[in-house]
This record gives structure tokens, sequence and C-alpha cells, in this order.
């Protein structure tokens, strides 16, 4: 499997030189954060307190110097402050320093408050030491399909984020029937992203749409299929990342034509294994031997626990340059991901020399390959999958690991696909099924 190595990180010190005259003032200390930063430091030193010699032996300690310190976004926004109580704060997508905003941190010019509350006689200097640490891609595993208490699930948002660290989630979309969840309502949970979404819910279908406060600002039902456009158009002109849910399923399969709308994803994983779903794979794979290049994802459609579903039941596994909910996003469009029945599910390393599942790649005779697996069980199936039909590269005679090449014989389209037996009796169901590497 691909090893992380380490962050890279830049710091920069900032050195200033407060007057005694300056004191009870506020004023800003511009700095610039770089480009494809994924979290920043900011500590910050001076000499607080004056001491002087008294007989016997005793030393005097007076506090002289107290400076105060917040930040300011490009936006003009306050992204937190903390007063003189912390020597150093911390920002990222996830999680922050009480006090401040966990945020994407947008490149551009910041500004750091500098808050002159006491200044001794002869002034004061101040050190500010900046460290950024930059983005580093990597898999991270999430659910794209939740409903909380605003519509037929059982745990408030905050409840469903605590519940997903505990399944070893690293991300989770609230995705509740046709309400909408801001970015700014959802609550803020160190080592998890959540993303607002919406399942716009109708008789004739469902979809998710993601990554947007509002997608559009009609009522939900719709009509006409004008008016169901409209809505699909509206969220795709804002930004949404828009899936078509369970094309299938019974009694809420997508009765839409779906080539008249724009969308992003196909939701062939919904809940457990069954022939439902197994009928989106067949259409999802007949769309691709089509030339359609539409990637995959999936959801556990959770509302509670029970025998049949359960919190990242499937896991879509994403490789993203960094935790943001913008960059997960962004990730699933672009197809790098693959489904695992759940959040311990097997391990998926997929390439094509430097392309990855979702990219496309020019064919030569015999392009090479490279498949590595980790997390199989006894008897799983690996097979790789074309628009020729389904090769078998491995039946596992054990628990363990699976590291084999294999090569394109002509141009279209492979991914992997992992199927094992989960009980006795039970036929071989799909545990793993990869977006694929296209060859043009």
């Amino acid at each position: 499997m691909m090893e992380k190595s380490a962050p890279t990180q830049e710091t920069r010190s900032i050195e200033i030189f407060i007057k005694p005259e300056q004191r009870r003032s506020y004023f800003n200390l511009p700095f610039t954060m770089p480009e494809n930063v994924d979290s920043f430091t900011l500590a910050y030193h001076y000499d607080r307190s004056s001491t002087s010699d008294s007989e016997g032996g005793f030393t005097d300690s007076r506090r002289v110097n107290t400076i105060d310190l917040g930040l300011i976004a490009p936006d003009g926004s306050q992204a937190g402050a903390s007063g003189s109580d912390k020597s150093e704060i911390s920002i990222g997508p996830t999680s922050a320093t009480p006090g401040y905003n966990a945020v994407p941190l947008e490149a551009g010019e910041w500004q750091i408050m500098v808050g002159a509350y006491k200044i001794a006689s002869e002034g004061v200097r101040v050190t500010y030491d900046l460290t950024f640490t930059f983005k580093q891609p990597r898999w991270l595993r999430g659910d794209f399909h939740t409903h909380t208490i605003a519509s037929d699930g059982v745990l408030t948002a905050g409840e469903l984020g605590i519940h997903a660290l505990r399944h070893g989630l690293d991300f989770l979309a609230i995705t509740d029937h046709n309400q909408f969840v801001s970015a700014a309502q959802l609550p803020q949970i160190p080592g998890l992203t959540l993303i607002q979404g919406v399942e716009w819910t109708h008789y004739e279908g469902h979809a998710n749409f993601l990554g947007v406060d509002r997608p559009y600002n009609e009522p939900f039902p719709t009509s006409t299929p004008a008016e169901t456009l409209s809505r699909f158009t509206s969220a795709r002109q804002r930004g949404a990342l828009i899936v078509i849910n369970h094309p299938f399923d019974e009694g809420s399969g997508f009765n839409f034509d779906f080539h008249t709308l724009p969308f992003d994803c196909l939701e062939i994983w919904n809940g457990p294994m069954r022939e439902s779903n197994l009928q989106a794979v067949g259409m999802w794979r007949s769309l691709q031997a089509a030339g359609q290049k539409i990637p995959i994802v999936g959801g556990s459609d959770y509302h509670r626990d029970n025998l049949f579903q359960i919190l990242g039941g499937p896991t879509t596994c994403v490789y993203s340059s960094s935790a943001s909910a913008a960059d997960i996003l962004s990730a699933l469009r672009e197809g790098h991901a693959y489904l695992v029945y759940a959040p311990a599910g097997p391990s998926l390393e997929f390439k094509a020399g430097d392309a990855m599942m979702g990219d496309s790649v020019a064919w030569s005779p015999g392009v090479e390959m490279q498949i590595a697996l980790d997390g199989l069980q006894p008897g799983d199936r690996v097979n790789l999958v074309t628009g020729n039909g389904s090769q078998s590269l491995l039946i596992a005679p054990s628990t363990g690991s699976f590291l084999t090449t294999a090569f394109m014989t002509a141009p279209g389209f492979a991914y992997i696909e992992v199927q094992r037996v989960f009980l006795p009796g039970i036929p071989p169901l799909i545990a793993l099924i990869s977006n694929p590497i296209y060859f043009d």
C-alpha cells in the first residue's frame, strides 16, 4: 500500500515593536497564507513581566506587558480571538483551538489582531511564529448518505458525528429528506468532517445535493420535468455535487430520465448489498461500456442501528488532498474513490503509472496496472472487470494482502471488485468495488 510521507511544513517569524504610546489600542498585522495549507499554528512570545531585586534576596516580579491575540480571515471576518489567555493557537478544517473556527484555510492575506492592552514604559518586542502544514493527499473513509432527527432519523447531527467517530469514519454527509442544513449549523467535532447536504426526496426519485447550504430556493415538490430540471440546474449552478440515489430501490427508485438531468455521481450501493444494488451496478457498467465516465458513491442511508443497517455500511473511501469538505467532494467528483462494505473493510491501491482510479490515460498495447489490496479474508475473490468481462486475479487462501500487476489489452475501462462469502450458504457478495481507470 502507499505509505504516507511526512507532512511538509513552513515556518515564518514576524517581529514587531510596540511603543508605550500604543497602549490600549488595537491594530492588525497582515501575513500571507500560502496555497494548499491544511493546518496553521500561530505562537507568540514577549516579556510579560519585569523583575527587580529587593532586600533580603527577594526578587520582585510585576506584570508589565499584556498583548491580546486574534485572527482575521481574508474576507474580513473574525476567525477567532483569545485575549492573552493562549500563547499558541491552531486552525484546520476539522478542529481548532477553542475560541477559533475550524475552517479550510483560504490562501490570501490574513491578519493577526494585536491588542496592546498593557505596555511597559520602554515598549515591548513581540515575536509571532507562524507554522503552515501543507495538504498531504491521503485516504479518508466516510458515509455520504445519513439522516438525523431533522427528518426520519433518531440522532441529532452531533450524536451522529460521535457515532461516526466510534465507527472509525473520517467524514459524514448529513442528507435529511428535503431539509437543508448549512455548514454553520453543523457541530464542530474534532477529527470528523461534517458535510452539509440534502436528500431531494420525490415520489419519483431521490437525489443528494452535497456541499452547499441551499441548492435551490423553491419548495422541493415538482410536477413537471421542467420543474425537476430547475431544481437540479439550480443545485449545479450553486456548486452542489449531485448524486442519483438508489435508482432501483423498490418504492423509491429513480423514475426520472436522468440523462436529461445534470448529475455527478451514481449511488450504486445503498445500505446492505442486495438485488437493487446489483441492478445499479449493472446499469453503471452499461453506462461505462457506452463511454460515460460516471463516478460511483455508496451510502448507508442511515436512520438508526438495526440488524441490516449500520453507519458506514457501505463506506466510501476517497483519496483527498485534505480533510476539508471541499477537497473530499472534489476527490469524489474526480472518481478518486472506492466502496467497501464497512469501515473496517479491505483497502485498495489501483494505479496505472501515475494514474489512479477515476483518471484517464492514453491506452497503449499491454499498458500495466498495479493492484494492492489489504484486509482480505479466506475465500475472497479478487476480480479485474473490464468491458470484455471479469478476470479472476485471486481467491485468497487466508487472511492477508495481495500485490499484483495486470495488463490492459484494449481501450476501455478497468476496475477492481472483491467478492466475499459473509455467511455460510449465502452466495458471494460485493465487499469492495472501485471506480475505473479509463484507457482512451
